[in-house]
């Protein structure tokens, strides 16, 4: 079916950054059905409108390969677990999305035929092109790279206009509005301000990457519903990250 695409829509192909923790809900671990079923609602309504839609998944809510590092597990070991955790986030998102009667394709880095197509990324935008919602599992295939990391260079490689950052709160402040209740919201920055003020968007090698290639981060909250849909049309919420002077 395909779907005509509204004048206003400010990206025609976006990449979702989720982390894992979005899918836990209330829990303190694992996957939590009507959550990923609430995000699963807000993708469907991003594909309703054309917009050709890719999502990275963090794995934090299973499995930290960092924590596991610290911990005294081997790095690589540690970070090859926590791209298998992407891969169970991945097919609990494909799961809801093809409930609600959204074609899907999970792509993984690690090759595990039985359940995802390998990564190519030529299939991938075709699969775009055919208003299929694409996710990237397993990461980069690669340890000491993080999900942020594999969402910039995914996005660069399937050619999107944007990323889209979903986060708890309403964009990037100047400190931690969880612990600073006189935090200001930072509604556009620089991506040399982002590095050198550490401000926490993404980690600072996907940040470089998007810098080196003009590619903007959009930080929003994704669980106010409609959000997604508010930063397509254009709407200024939330945090944009580009090159100083850019403009949408």
């Amino acid at each position: 079916m395909m779907h005509r695409m509204a004048e206003t829509i400010a990206y025609r192909r976006i990449l979702l950054k989720l982390s894992g923790e979005s899918f836990m809900g209330t829990q303190d671990y694992g996957i939590d059905p009507a959550t990923v079923d609430a995000l699963a609602a807000q993708l469907a309504e991003v594909h309703e409108l054309g917009v050709q839609t890719a999502v990275v998944v963090g794995g934090g809510n299973i499995f930290r390969g960092m924590a596991a590092s610290a911990a005294g597990m081997d790095r690589a070991t540690a970070d090859y677990m926590g791209m298998l955790a992407t891969v169970l986030n991945s097919l609990a998102l494909q799961d809801a999305l093809e409930k609600r009667g959204v074609h899907t394709r999970v792509q993984s880095a690690i090759e595990m035929q039985s359940v995802a197509e390998p990564y190519i990324r030529r299939r991938a935008v075709r699969h775009l092109e055919k208003e299929r919602i694409v996710i990237f599992a397993a990461g980069t295939g690669n340890p000491y790279f993080t999900t942020d990391t594999t969402a910039a260079l995914r996005a660069l490689e399937i050619h999107a206009e944007a990323i889209f950052k979903g986060t708890k709160v309403d964009g990037v402040y100047d400190s931690d509005p969880m612990l600073n209740p006189s935090a200001v919201l930072l509604p556009e920055l620089d991506y040399l301000e982002v590095i050198q003020r550490g401000l926490k968007v993404m980690d600072a090698t996907a940040v470089s990457l998007c810098m080196d290639n003009g590619l903007p981060i959009v930080v929003f909250n994704l669980t106010i519903r409609g959000n997604i849909k508010r930063v397509l049309a254009g709407d200024r919420i939330g945090t944009i990250v580009q090159a100083q002077g850019s403009r949408v």
